[in-house]
């Protein structure tokens, strides 16, 4: 640490070894690098010289900050039906390009020096390739009056019944020639968001219960459980031990939920999947094998319903 100090020349004569110097900061200054509060003691004090004066040096020109590009960017292809998503990365040095299932959307990632336009060229060359990945997702099935959607395993036809919200929005009902049936109340243009609402507290409530139920076994605790629209993950465990899950596992079988539940309680104690996580997650639900499983053949399935699917 270098403390510098600058006094007027008047009021300093060679080789004097006291001199007065005003409290006003017209007469005096100083300056200390590295120090993060404004002053500070450092190992040796220098003074320019043998008494003189120092010209104080010149701020050094602050460059202006170069704005980086877009890091996302959304563009669209002739012939191609799915949004194109472009992500530029830092530590991507070639283009690639990747199909979404859950989103039904491309992906193509790109280094911070291409532009979209580069991206567009990219997918064009690669444009029967995309077709053919994109065949293989599943259509998607919006929430819509007729349609037919998983609860807990089970399908149920959805019906708009276009009457008044006056008792709850969502009505389960045994209908003997359709089947399960889920009556939305309502009128149709705000039916989809009600039945979103429904499926989001219904998964909320077979969460808690089951995130209750492993806690308990392993002697664990959450703090708060959040239900979310989240695709790339079915749950997650923050270090501040807030549970995330997506809604969507309400549409799967109760086993699959169940697992998943105990796979974020089990993160509480171990923040990684190694031996001892995975003892945990076996011992409070040992089934775990089968709901692995079914995740893996059918979770990205589940991503086909929405009110915007």
């Amino acid at each position: 640490m270098v403390l510098e100090v600058w006094l007027p020349k008047q009021l300093l004569k060679q080789g004097s070894s006291k001199f007065d110097m005003p409290a006003s900061s017209d007469f005096a200054s100083a300056s200390c690098r590295g120090c993060r509060n404004g002053i500070s003691v450092g190992a040796r004090t220098k003074f320019e010289g043998s008494y003189g004066m120092r010209k104080r040096p010149k701020p050094h020109p602050v460059p202006h900050p170069v704005p980086h590009p877009v890091a996302r960017a959304t563009t669209a292809i002739a012939g191609l039906d799915a949004p194109v998503e472009v992500r530029r990365h830092p530590g991507a040095r070639r283009m690639t390009l990747r199909v979404s299932r859950t989103k039904r959307a491309v992906i193509v990632t790109i280094p911070f020096s291409c532009k979209v336009e580069e991206a567009d060229s990219f997918v064009n060359r690669h444009l029967d390739w995309v077709l053919d990945r994109l065949g293989t997702v599943p259509d998607p099935v919006p929430f819509k009056d007729g349609a037919a959607l998983p609860l807990r395993g089970v399908f149920h036809v959805v019906r708009f019944a276009a009457t008044k919200a006056q008792g709850p929005l969502v009505t389960r009902i045994a209908d003997p020639g359709a089947g399960p049936v889920l009556e939305v109340a309502g009128h149709p243009s705000h039916a989809s968001r009600h039945l979103m609402r429904w499926l989001a507290e219904e998964a909320r409530h077979d969460l808690e219960e089951r995130v209750a139920f492993h806690a308990l076994r392993l002697g664990l605790q959450a703090k708060r459980i959040a239900v979310r629209d989240q695709s790339s993950r079915w749950g997650s465990c923050s270090t501040t031990g807030v549970l995330s899950f997506s809604w969507r596992l309400v549409l799967a079988p109760p086993p699959v939920l169940d697992y998943v539940a105990a796979h974020e309680v089990a993160h509480l104690a171990e923040m990684n999947h190694g031996p001892r996580f995975w003892a945990l997650v076996r011992q409070t639900c040992p089934e775990m094998g089968a709901a692995k499983q079914w995740l893996v053949a059918y979770g990205t399935g589940l991503h086909r319903y929405g009110p915007q699917a």
